[in-house]
């Protein structure tokens, strides 16, 4: 017999744990998703890295981003190799990832005290719905542990904003980081500074763009934009700001192609608008459409990691 728990009846149980958030954000159109999980601590982070990575499974990036633990996972069912060494240090790993309807289901085992953090850490985090444990669970110790862990279903949804300064005021990185931690939907995940090229004739000083990212229920995407075309709205100084709007997991390669490129070559806004229509941007002006190309590029290049902040004479 199944038995099913809540985060609270977890907690009432194990008591208070450390999984500070804990989300799953699908890409059903190309059969991906992934796991943002938090963590109070950096050790035990470093370790569920580098555990879950040995493992495999579902899993086949993962990666420690500033505080987060993100975990890029296909859909669907592969098998768990704990490996040789798996009695000796223990180990975790997600077999199954599975959308049911407006819910996901993620399938965990661990070994040794690794099941601990399946069993009693992650399940009382609040971004849990529910985890069912089979009637034979027992974890600690060198138990081999599984449970079942169930989630609200979440898309990512990345907003590129550009021009909302002008050279006496403002400045865009600020706006789109108020704009990320005021947000009431969704949850807040990422925040980027884009450079873009620094020879750009109407650049206000810098010449960066920036973007943010949340988890956000599917049936609220229209909410969130509106919100955000309002926010901004208040919030720019400029007469030619945009802002662009992607969902999904995966950047197309013509888009972020084109990110990477606006550090080093001057588009015209009927480049950007292009691509923007040829790879689900969607652009809305807020005041103007001076800020096309940036919006444009800050989404392009929000998964570049650290090249996203530079130029390419950077990383020569």
């Amino acid at each position: 017999m199944v038995q099913i728990l809540t985060p609270e009846e977890v907690e009432g149980k194990y008591s208070r744990m450390f999984c500070k958030s804990f989300l799953t954000l699908v890409d059903e159109e190309n059969g991906i998703a992934q796991i943002v999980e938090r963590c109070s601590s950096q050790g035990p982070a470093e370790w569920d890295v580098v555990n879950r990575r040995r493992t495999g499974g579902v899993i086949d990036c993962i990666r420690m981003s500033s505080d987060m633990i993100v975990m890029d996972t296909v859909i669907g069912e592969r098998e768990l190799n704990f490996g040789p060494v798996s009695e000796d240090v223990g180990g975790q790993g997600i077999k199954s990832l599975k959308v049911e309807g407006d819910e996901v289901r993620t399938t965990w085992y661990g070994i040794a005290g690794a099941s601990v953090g399946i069993g009693a850490c992650i399940p009382q985090c609040r971004d849990v719905i529910r985890t069912e444990y089979p009637d034979d669970f027992k974890m600690g110790g060198a138990f081999r542990a599984n449970v079942d862990i169930i989630t609200p279903k979440m898309v990512r949804v990345i907003v590129g904003v550009d021009d909302t300064d002008t050279k006496e005021k403002g400045a865009s990185w600020v706006t789109s980081m108020k704009l990320g931690l005021e947000c009431p939907i969704g949850r807040f995940i990422e925040h980027k500074i884009v450079q873009l090229n620094p020879k750009a004739p109407n650049k206000t000083t810098n010449c960066c763009s920036t973007a943010v990212s949340f988890a956000v229920r599917e049936e609220e995407v229209p909410k969130l934009i509106e919100y955000v075309v309002d926010f901004v709205k208040g919030e720019t100084f400029s007469d030619d700001t945009v802002v662009t709007v992607f969902q999904g997991l995966r950047i197309p390669d013509a888009l972020r192609e084109f990110g990477w490129s606006c550090k080093s070559v001057l588009y015209k806004p009927e480049d950007a608008i292009r691509v923007a229509e040829e790879n689900g941007v969607q652009i809305i002006s807020v005041t103007g459409m001076g800020g096309v190309i940036g919006a444009v590029a800050a989404i392009g290049c929000f998964d570049l990691g650290e090249k996203a902040a530079g130029i390419p004479e950077d990383f020569e």
